[in-house]
């Protein structure tokens, strides 16, 4: 896959340098075959001159092609391309072919190489060398966008499949029959020692419930609508675990409206209540806070003598998210003491 696409990218350049330079010489062609209206025209002009126009102008646009991949990197959908790069690029093509067609000349004069030797043709040459550069430009800036287009539209689509899979991988963990076991058992609880309390926590729980349903073509939601889902996320679990599981919580004003993938901080939570003993001798205690440009979430790492096997899909579907979001990664630090993962804020 890899290989294919500089093939193609090369072989419509070729094709377009080709059919270009057939063109440009179409009346010395049309005068090969009727010399009655246009020998005047071009007088002594013979099928190997022709040819050797054809060539010079085939070879000149592959170098022009060349040149501009070479400085304006068109053909790496990654790099972004201004006007103000179109302008230059046109610029230093329309200079690199005059320079071209006065070697072209000098070839002609000095080593007999095989051109037409016409008046009209002369004149034509300026002509020609802006024709050249707005087909090579033009060319170029138009196949950059073309991969750019497609690799946005792969990208989307890889996204919406990490979006969906990381909406399946939540929904079937709060689902999982030992989940609802739990969440069942804790809301019996409540319904016979606290009504008030058991009619909240089913409120919380459809709020968990609802926004993991809903995030389908979201790709970021906002720090913000983030926690609110985390709060009664983190509701359910202290109801749950009691005093054993504390949060301390501590986001710096205005990270609110930065942006983050979708139940990226209910990931890190879930991973962290799996994974870690969580009892009267250990309590445990997440930490969420920015630091800068990012956000901070890490617990003490007291692993359950009978843990869960750990799949990592969770932790490697948010790596590929934010790979995608924002061509940055996610740092994962695990240390004998903690475990730390840092979420770059877009």
């Amino acid at each position: 896959m890899k290989t294919a696409v500089p093939d193609k990218y090369a072989l419509t350049q070729n094709a377009i340098a080709l059919m270009v330079a057939f063109l440009i010489h179409l009346p010395e062609l049309l005068a090969l075959t009727d010399r009655s209206g246009q020998a005047a025209l071009f007088p002594d002009m013979s099928g190997l001159d022709v040819a050797g126009e054809i060539v010079f102008a085939y070879l000149s646009m592959l170098l022009l092609f060349a040149l501009n991949v070479r400085l304006f990197r068109f053909d790496n959908e990654l790099v972004a391309v201004r006007w103000r790069s179109v302008l230059l690029s046109f610029g230093l093509t329309w200079g690199a072919s005059s320079l071209l067609g006065k070697g072209f000349v000098w070839l002609h004069g000095c080593l007999d190489f095989p051109a037409v030797d016409a008046q009209l043709h002369r004149y034509l040459h300026p002509l020609r060398d802006v024709l050249l550069a707005s087909v090579v430009t033009g060319s170029c800036y138009l196949q950059h966008l073309s991969r750019e287009s497609r690799r946005m539209l792969l990208e989307n689509q890889q996204l919406r499949t990490e979006n969906l899979l990381n909406r399946f991988e939540a929904l079937k963990s709060q689902l999982n029959p030992h989940m609802l076991f739990n969440s069942l058992n804790t809301l019996c609880s409540l319904i016979r020692e606290d009504g008030d309390k058991a009619q909240r926590y089913l409120q919380e729980l459809s709020r968990v419930l609802r926004y993991t349903l809903q995030q389908n073509e979201n790709n970021c939601v906002s720090v913000d609508q983030e926690m609110e889902s985390v709060r009664s996320y983190i509701y359910l679990l202290q109801m749950r675990y009691e005093d054993n599981l504390r949060f301390h919580i501590e986001l710096a004003p205005g990270t609110g409206h930065r942006r983050l993938p979708s139940m990226a901080l209910q990931l890190l939570i879930e991973n962290a209540v799996k994974h870690n003993e969580i009892s009267n001798r250990h309590p445990l205690t997440v930490s969420i806070r920015t630091a800068g440009e990012k956000l901070v979430v890490s617990n003490p790492r007291r692993p359950k003598t009978v843990a869960p096997g750990s799949t990592r899909v969770g932790l490697d579907n948010l790596s590929k998210r934010y790979r995608l979001l924002t061509r940055q990664d996610i740092e994962v630090r695990q240390t004998a003491d903690t475990f730390t993962v840092t979420l770059p804020l877009i």
